[in-house]
């Protein structure tokens, strides 16, 4: 076996042993672009459907920016360019980071699964139609939260569960066995 084959293996493996949490990042990412499907298909742009009176609408817009409309390109190449190759960096990184983390630590692979999930979602959108569609706009009053989505909601979770996870205590590492008896002293 040659050492390239040698170092895929272990990554393979490990992989195959974490499918459960990519599923969840699956599942995110299938919500995600069908629920944005959903809405560009029955409302048009800056259109509204009531949902609960007071407390949330169903809102069509687009967002050029990242979170909560920072950054927005306003449909500049460049701009749209820089997110995505920005996007694209820390998908890689939280790709990297679910790859080496313990799957003893369940919290945050299920935290990483949901980030994986909407970045991908949002990363989608921004390379397919130069923005991501928000449509979630929960208020009270006239004071009206950002516009979000799906995917937004799942790197929301996410980022809550690993700040969640960072309080715990780790778990003591398992001991293994000794391959010699032990004697009496």
């Amino acid at each position: 076996m040659s050492e390239a084959e040698d170092t895929r293996l272990p990554l393979i493996a490990d992989l195959a042993r974490k499918w459960p949490y990519l599923l969840i990042s699956l599942a995110c990412l299938v919500l995600d672009q069908w629920t944005k499907w959903l809405v560009e298909v029955h409302l048009s742009d800056h259109a509204s459907i009531e949902i609960i009176p007071g407390l949330l609408n169903f809102t069509h817009v687009r967002n050029t920016g990242v979170a909560f409309g920072m950054f927005a390109a306003r449909g500049n190449a460049t701009g749209t360019l820089i997110l995505t190759v920005l996007g694209l960096g820390a998908l890689a990184f939280v790709g990297y980071y679910f790859r080496v983390v313990s799957q003893r630590d369940r919290i945050l692979l299920v935290a990483l699964s949901l980030i994986l999930g909407g970045a991908v979602g949002n990363l989608l959108d921004r390379i397919a139609r130069g923005a991501v569609t928000d449509f979630v706009d929960f208020y009270y009053g006239t004071y009206h939260w950002h516009t979000f989505n799906v995917a937004d909601t799942a790197i929301s979770i996410g980022i809550g569960l690993m700040i969640l996870g960072s309080f715990r205590q780790p778990r003591a590492e398992p001991a293994t066995a000794s391959a010699e008896p032990q004697g009496e002293a």
